[in-house]
């Protein structure tokens, strides 16, 4: 089993913003990129170009990276996945990371991952996707429990957006535990086994803990409204999402498959989102107030208007 590398941030949830443009960078706006971290995984979401660069100024190593998710083929949302293949190799990174994709973009995957010439030293895993549903983990690829899903979306090309769901658990209660006499090793002992023989008899771990609901995360890119969307954002803890447009411009995002700020922010206020974070915005636009006010219209929650190289930490356990 690989070791996870001596740089690799551990049980820290957040995400980074490594670009927030969308099809035309601009001088404030990388192409996009973004960073999950969530405990022991490092998904890449559309590494565009220049990612592996905005890598470099977020202080991310290749070596972190455990997964790269690919929404679709659009050059902005992967034109960056050779640089960062190629990095991969050159840093010798000991572990497969995956790369999931729609399979109707594969040749376009290929071709980026063999772009140029170099020594490959890259272990990867290339998976097509071509339905609804889980994304099965692969041998070598580094992960914890949560699971990750993928949904079709609905743009001018085949594109699917992500989930990402922690498994419901058990939260120990201290005054629980204290009253049946239970501390040190076998507080890790009752969690594990599920039950634990003391001098004052069996205790069972639903004695001594209560339910802990598991978090989750969506990222949404290019698309207009449709089921998927709503569905991907279901109650989630933290949901990235594209906002293209403005709600004055809302003809012209629905020509071109994009969400304007307001269709976004009112998918996340009717799906519970706890903090949304809005991003790929269109270079017509100059002054991103304008989003947050557009969104604030019908959503109350936490919420950011994505800059370059933004951190924003998944929301504290409910």
């Amino acid at each position: 089993m690989f070791q996870r590398p001596a740089n690799h941030r551990v049980s820290s949830r957040e995400l980074v913003a490594l670009g927030t443009a969308s099809q035309v960078p601009t001088r404030t706006r990388n192409h996009n990129g973004y960073v999950l971290f969530w405990d022991d995984e490092a998904i890449l979401f559309d590494p565009g170009e220049g990612s592996q660069r905005q890598m470099l100024h977020a202080g991310i190593s290749a070596t972190a990276l455990t997964r790269i998710a690919l929404t679709h083929l659009h050059g902005d949302h992967s034109l960056g996945l050779a640089g960062v293949v190629q990095r991969i190799s050159l840093d010798a990174v000991p572990q497969t990371i995956p790369i999931v994709f729609p399979e109707s973009g594969r040749r376009w995957v290929e071709n980026l991952c063999d772009a140029t010439a170099f020594y490959h030293q890259e272990r990867l895993a290339l998976q097509g996707l071509s339905r609804d549903g889980e994304v099965r983990r692969v041998p070598g690829e580094m992960h914890g429990p949560a699971v990750l899903s993928a949904a079709r979306l609905d743009h001018s090309l085949e594109a699917y957006g992500y989930r990402l769901d922690e498994p419901d658990g058990r939260r120990m209660v201290p005054e629980r535990l204290a009253a049946a006499g239970i501390s040190g090793p076998d507080v890790g002992r009752l969690a594990q086994e599920g039950t634990l023989r003391t001098a004052r008899g069996v205790v069972r771990l639903e004695d001594v803990s209560e339910p802990r609901p598991g978090q989750s995360f969506a990222f949404v890119m290019d698309t207009r409204l449709c089921d998927a969307v709503r569905r991907l954002a279901d109650g989630v803890d933290l949901l990235v999402i594209e906002s293209t447009y403005l709600d004055r411009d809302r003809d012209l995002a629905h020509d071109h498959g994009h969400l304007t700020a307001l269709e976004a922010a009112t998918v996340a206020a009717e799906a519970g989102v706890r903090s949304l974070v809005l991003t790929h915005f269109s270079q017509r636009y100059t002054d991103p107030t304008e989003f947050e006010h557009e969104a604030r219209t019908v959503f109350d929650g936490e919420l950011t208007v994505a800059a370059d190289l933004d951190r924003v930490a998944v929301p504290r356990r409910r």
